[in-house]
């Protein structure tokens, strides 16, 4: 099967505690959500490619080390993707963001799509696509396989928190994709929902419940 990094830092696993409580005001969990993504971005993108510039510091002439921020992609499944992919541009402002909006049929569980916009070119670039559940994992399977069709040059996968089942399908389907997440619950309920869980995040990003 496919690797599973879990982001243990103690500064995720407490503002992932916070969100966890459900009587974090929206207010609070956007900004809370904003902040977890920065600080996992450190992890997700530990192998981004680098190359070697000359630079001039206040002393000489050298060569040092930077990325190309403009090959890479985020990814946002809509809609509380768009959440993650704000706190990581806080510390990669030249990466493009791309949306993938899918919805479950609470009643099949089957993965609709509905909207699909990507940066061009996306052969030449390396893309991390963040959700903030990977539960069931149908709709990480199917924004994986809309992204494949594209051949980029590599794909992760970001989550806040996943389950056992889902970690499960998305790597039944796609085993070499990586898996970056803050937690791993216990289960996935008859509704589809991770136990303990976030609650439904959208809902909680945007006052929406």
């Amino acid at each position: 099967m496919g690797t599973v990094a879990v982001i243990d830092h103690p500064l995720v696993q407490h503002k992932l505690t916070l969100m966890r409580r459900k009587d974090t005001s929206t207010n609070d969990f956007r900004r809370l959500l904003n902040e977890i993504s920065t600080l996992m971005a450190y992890d997700v993108l530990r192998d981004i490619p680098m190359h070697e510039i000359t630079i001039d510091t206040p002393l000489e002439t050298t060569t040092a080390s930077v990325i190309d921020g403009k090959k890479l992609v985020f990814a946002a499944v809509l809609r509380a993707g768009a959440g993650i992919a704000d706190g990581m541009l806080t510390v990669v402002p030249g990466a493009r963001v791309g949306h993938i909006g899918l919805y479950r049929d609470p009643k099949t569980m089957v993965v609709v799509e509905y909207y699909f916009k990507m940066p061009p070119d996306l052969d030449e670039r390396d893309v991390v696509i963040v959700d903030p559940l990977l539960a069931t994992g149908f709709s990480a399977v199917a924004a994986i396989d809309r992204i494949k069709e594209y051949a980029p040059r590599s794909i992760k996968f970001m989550c806040l928190v996943a389950c056992p089942e889902g970690i499960d399908v998305l790597h039944r389907a796609h085993p070499e994709v990586p898996v970056y997440t803050a937690g791993i619950d216990r289960e996935l309920d008859a509704d589809g929902f991770i136990r303990p869980g976030l609650g439904d995040v959208g809902d909680r990003v945007f006052g929406t419940a």
